[in-house]
């Protein structure tokens, strides 16, 4: 039997190698980092290293607080901000929206001030489309509103934007499922709630997922080049949904006439991993939200599926993803 191609890296990325390796050294120091005793104090140390690593990949020279991932990030971002108001843009994840279940919608006429936090995303998770985070800050820097940027699907392949506070996912680029990060310029702009990181959030760190978290953006390279993606993208042109600047990573292709869980279905019997939408939503058959918000109709909606490109896929595998592709069509 051929070998099966996964192309899902937007739902979760395989574990990198390195990540694997740093995690069982991170296993064999098993006190808890908040002890007092020398095994605490060196499982701290490592954990103080595996930050410092994260910050200096990501080119981040504020905090961090380490997470369960991005979901608990955006929670703490969105519920313990010092803010009156959440805004958040109306292709937010699904996450988003139930850590802020009051938020405003935003567009062009929202009035900003000092007591906002705005959230938009930097690459969409069902679309590819990239926003222009950075210099959307500068736009509103002058109303005093902070800028929270989710860059779950952008973090360790693009250069993250220049916000205020920036959501990370170590399982979307090579990392363990389990442990995020929340960047935040400086801690005085979340409302402290005791516990552990520095008493930003509760719960022991785990910190052999955090050494693995590092290592997997250390690694860095992908087994595809620029010009692999381009070729793709190319061949898959008449099919691709755009909506503006596009990632290299992650395409909506809507096909003329078979529904998505049919192409799911047919998919996935030729050997490839795709899906239908954000991994929370792609096995429900309401109309994705998102693509709702991006203007798409509703019968091109039901024909939409999403393949997304990772660290592992090789040049190869989209070659045949493109050819099966085309014999659907």
């Amino acid at each position: 039997m051929k070998p099966r191609i996964y192309l899902d890296h937007a739902a979760t990325s395989p574990l990198r190698p390195e990540a694997k390796a740093a995690m069982k050294e991170g296993f064999a120091l098993w006190a808890n980092p908040s002890s007092p005793h020398a095994e605490g104090r060196k499982a701290k140390a490592a954990l103080e290293d595996a930050r410092a690593r994260i910050k200096a990949n990501l080119g981040w020279n504020g905090e961090l607080i380490f997470t369960s991932g991005a979901s608990e990030a955006l929670a703490i971002a969105l519920q313990r901000a010092k803010a009156d108001r959440r805004i958040v843009s109306a292709v937010e994840h699904d996450a988003v929206f139930r850590a802020a279940p009051d938020a405003e919608s935003f567009d062009e006429r929202t009035a900003l001030d000092d007591r906002c936090v705005l959230a938009i995303q930097q690459v969409n998770s069902e679309t590819g489309v990239v926003n222009p985070v950075s210099q959307m800050a500068e736009t509103i820097k002058p109303t005093g509103a902070k800028l929270l940027s989710d860059c779950s699907q952008s973090a360790g392949k693009l250069d993250i934007p220049d916000a205020d506070m920036v959501v990370v996912s170590a399982h979307k680029f090579g990392g363990p499922i389990g442990v995020g990060a929340l960047l935040v310029r400086d801690y005085n702009l979340l409302e402290p709630m005791g516990g552990h990181e520095r008493g930003y959030r509760q719960g022991t760190e785990n910190m052999p997922a955090a050494l693995g978290m590092a290592a997997a953006l250390e690694a860095g390279d992908w087994a595809t080049t620029g010009q692999d993606r381009a070729n793709f993208s190319e061949k898959l042109a008449g099919s691709v949904l755009t909506f503006g600047d596009q990632a290299d990573f992650i395409f909506a292709l809507a096909h003329p006439s078979i529904s998505a869980q049919a192409l799911l279905i047919r998919l996935d019997a030729m050997g490839f991993a795709v899906s239908a939408g954000s991994a929370c939503s792609s096995g429900t058959l309401k109309k994705s939200r998102v693509l709702d918000a991006f203007g798409v109709a509703d019968d091109v909606a039901s024909r939409t599926i999403r393949v997304s490109i990772g660290w592992s896929t090789t040049a190869d595998e989209l070659e045949q993803f493109a050819e099966a592709w085309a014999s659907l069509v």
